[in-house]
């Protein structure tokens, strides 16, 4: 027995060293010293005026040299420069240009020295008198300075400039920059990208989790993860470039580029090409101060351009609209008062952690439009000002120390900006300008007419409810005034038993909750919604339906109204003629409705569902996270248009009985739950794409995810589904049912294609829903996706 436990701590011990072994590979930083390498003796040095003189690696696949800018200059101008064969730069001593009289020095002190044409040092190692005694490049791009016993003191994988490469660990104590831009690695395992040394984060992504000692590392065949000692051995993958796994002969390298976006590129050895794989910021108009201060970032056509507000600005430097705008006056010298720039359609651009529940001196408000504008005008601290034309009424101040905007058609904001008068806007197509104001007077037509229409219902509501003011119907119309007004309506208690009969006719019943068919006072059809165990108080739970109740979408269930009464929590939905999807869907069971959905019908609700989806992450004021999408959550109206429920109740459930229970327990359903819920990580607008990815697999093959049987060769749908596919047997796939169907079979692939994609292991692989949406309908190409497992 004591020689088995012996024998027992022995393979134990040996395991430990295997694996600490392992961590070392993955997580220590590369200090690469390649075995056969090409001394540089102390004394060299490298000159601007001879670009073909280098210091190069054993198999010539990176050197060491002076590289011309690029675009060129007059008179030309150089970096002393790490570039990869071909010609691509990769690291850099130093940012500034300097002239062809300039020196790199590998200086007999043992320090590198970057001296300009007039001999004064511009940049330096910081390695002198630190018995340094050679220095090499090896073949992964690192430039080391050794001792004399051969190890590294200093290395350029040590101090990154705007580029990572594969081998090079990067630590929450490295910084990539560019210009004002800088990407950085938290300790919390995020990746961010930052703008004027760290103060605005514009771009922010990764686990939020406590770890020990994060890196950041890109492999060779482009992909990018975190790795910690918490997370090993295969770490959690950031980004994926386009063509990882491909070729032998490419260099794949992440870049901070000047334009404050960060980027993956491949590029094939020799041929000095570039090609961007991936990239953080897909809407270039998204990253802070590119347009710098006063300038506005529109698009032409794919491409970002700069402009000004309007002509009472001008460029700073007509050469480079980059660089933002200046007022042709300055508001302190207007010779009248102040007024504002109305500008529709743009959103000055605001991040985290400016928040409403700030320390004082916050700059977000809730407030309506015409107090968003007025408020700025007469604020002297208040430069501009952005009002959400949501009906959210958040209104975000901005300073004079930096604005930048974004305009698009697409944006529901409007934005104030203070000039001189008169107001000189831009030309715009759009607009009726003509001679002696001629769009001045149509708004004047235009603001008339609305008022006048809106005081003609002021009285005829008054006169009906003055003639109807005792009549016992006057409750019923009462209420249909509430719900024409999109407001939602509160009910008590009494009114919601009257509607629905005693809580007669059951609709369904959910985890928290059951659904009963009403008919209110105006005849108006719902669905009640009963919580159950909900203990939240009065106050909590008004703010959550005043969240819910903002939100307005075609493919959104509407709430009409609520009831807060005692322990009692009631919702009040619109009603769903043609109820949930599942019962058409699957055709099982107690769901056999003797309808059958034709592909047509089921791809429009796969859309529509979709948008539904990407308004609830990307078009609500705060971003809102289903939890819990599938097919019993995805209604239908008469026309079988799909609208989502059960969205913003995700915080509704927290009784004494789930106090403690994990997430899991709360929300979600088998079969549709991500990954990361088992795992216990942060549950993300990514968690909903997985869910949405089943149940799109769901609609193309009318079968239930999480059930098996020998059609499916006794495997989980999504498993079989993708054998399938790889086998490039789609019928397999599409609901048998459809097969004397009309079925487009492009739509089929398309779709099967995402559900593939959203349902990968990786949540930074998923789409977004609203590239989900770009693809189905045909606008985006999409590539063949991996097996949802990803590759072991």
């Amino acid at each position: 027995m004591i020689m088995t436990m012996r024998s027992m701590t022995i393979q134990l011990q040996v395991k430990l060293q295997l694996h600490s072994i392992l961590l070392s590979f993955l997580l220590l930083p590369t200090i690469s010293v390649a075995i056969l390498t090409k001394q540089i003796q102390p004394g060299s040095t490298l000159y601007a005026s001879n670009t073909t003189q280098t210091w190069s690696s054993p198999n010539n696949t990176f050197s060491l040299t002076f590289i011309p800018l690029n675009p060129p200059t007059s008179p030309p101008s150089y970096l002393a420069s790490i570039v990869f064969s071909g010609g691509i730069p990769v690291w850099s001593a130093g940012t500034t240009p300097l002239d062809s009289n300039a020196s790199f020095q590998f200086h007999p002190t043992g320090n590198l020295l970057l001296l300009n044409g007039t001999g004064h040092t511009i940049w330096d190692s910081g390695t002198a008198n630190l018995g340094i005694s050679s220095a090499s490049l090896d073949d992964y791009g690192n430039f080391v300075l050794a001792n004399g016993t051969g190890l590294p003191v200093w290395s350029s994988f040590d101090h990154p400039t705007n580029t990572l490469l594969p081998s090079q660990n990067f630590t929450t104590k490295q910084v990539l920059r560019n210009g004002l831009y800088s990407f950085s690695l938290h300790s919390y395992g995020n990746i961010t990208l930052k703008w004027n040394n760290d103060s605005i984060v514009y771009w922010n992504q990764g686990l939020n989790k406590n770890l020990t000692s994060p890196t950041l590392g890109l492999q060779s065949n482009g992909i990018l993860s975190v790795y910690d000692t918490t997370i090993v051995p295969r770490g959690v993958v950031m980004a994926y470039s386009n063509d990882h796994g491909e070729g032998s002969d490419i260099l794949r390298f992440l870049k901070l580029d000047e334009d404050g976006n960060l980027r993956m590129y491949s590029s094939v050895r020799g041929r000095g090409n570039e090609t961007v794989e991936w990239v953080a910021i897909e809407d270039q108009c998204r990253v802070f101060g590119y347009c710098g201060n006063m300038g506005i970032c529109r698009y032409n056509g794919k491409n970002p351009i700069c402009g000004c507000p309007s002509q009472n600005f001008e460029l700073v430097d007509p050469k480079d609209s980059r660089k933002g705008c200046k007022r042709k006056m300055e508001i302190e010298n207007c010779p009248l008062n102040v007024t504002m720039l109305d500008m529709e359609h743009t959103l000055l651009l605001t991040y985290p952690p400016q928040s409403i529940f700030a320390i004082d001196g916050s700059q977000i408000f809730f407030v309506g439009i015409s107090a968003c504008r007025l408020n700025c005008l007469v604020n002297p601290t208040c430069d501009a000002s952005t009002t959400l034309s949501d009906g959210t009424g958040m209104c975000y101040y901005k300073t004079p120390e930096f604005i930048t905007g974004y305009q698009s058609a697409a944006l529901r904001s409007t934005s104030y900006v203070k000039v001189c008068p008169p107001v000189l806007p831009n030309p715009s197509p759009g607009l009726v300008s003509g001679k002696g104001g001629g769009w001045r007077m149509q708004s004047w037509v235009i603001a008339i007419v609305v008022i006048g229409v809106a005081l003609g219902l002021i009285v005829l509501e008054g006169s009906l409810w003055w003639c109807c003011r005792s009549s016992p119907k006057f409750e019923g119309l009462n209420d249909l005034f509430e719900y024409a007004s999109g407001a939602p309506i509160q009910f008590s208690f009494k009114e919601l038993q009257r509607c629905t009969n005693g809580f007669k006719e059951k609709l369904g019943t959910g985890g928290f909750s059951a659904v009963y068919k009403g008919v209110l006072a105006n005849r108006t059809v719902v669905a009640v919604k009963q919580l159950e165990g909900i203990e939240q108080g009065e106050k909590q739970f008004r703010m959550e339906i005043g969240a819910i109740s903002s939100t307005h979408h075609l493919n959104l269930v509407r709430l009409i109204g609520f009831c807060s009464e005692g322990r009692h929590r009631i919702l009040v939905y619109e009603f769903m003629q043609n109820r949930s999807l599942d019962n058409l869907l699957f055709q099982t069971g107690d769901n056999k409705s003797g309808k059958l959905l034709n592909w047509e019908c089921r791809f429009n609700i796969a859309i529509g569902t979709a948008r539904g989806i990407t308004y609830l992450h990307d078009e609500c004021r705060v971003c809102i996270v289903h939890c819990d999408i599938k097919p019993e959550n995805i209604l239908l109206n008469e026309n079988y248009t799909a609208k989502v429920s059960d969205f913003g109740l995700s915080k509704l459930n927290t009784s004494k009985e789930n106090k403690y229970r994990t997430l899991t327990n709360i929300r979600g359903t088998r079969g549709y739950l991500a990954p990361e819920w088992l795992a216990n990580l942060p549950i993300t607008s990514e968690s909903d794409v997985y869910s949405y990815g089943m149940v799109l697999l769901e609609i193309v093959s009318g079968r239930r995810n999480f059930e098996v049987s020998a059609e499916t060769n006794w495997k989980m749908l999504s498993v079989w589904a993708y054998e399938e596919f790889e086998k490039g047997n789609v019928t397999a796939i599409v609901d048998r049912r459809l097969v004397k169907e009309e079925v487009d079979m492009e739509q089929v692939v398309r779709a099967i294609q995402v559900s593939f994609w959203c349902i990968q292991e990786q949540p930074l692989r998923r789409p977004r829903m609203e590239k989900v949406v770009q693809v189905l309908e045909g606008i985006t190409k999409i590539d063949s996706p991996p097996s949802p497992k990803g590759r072991e």
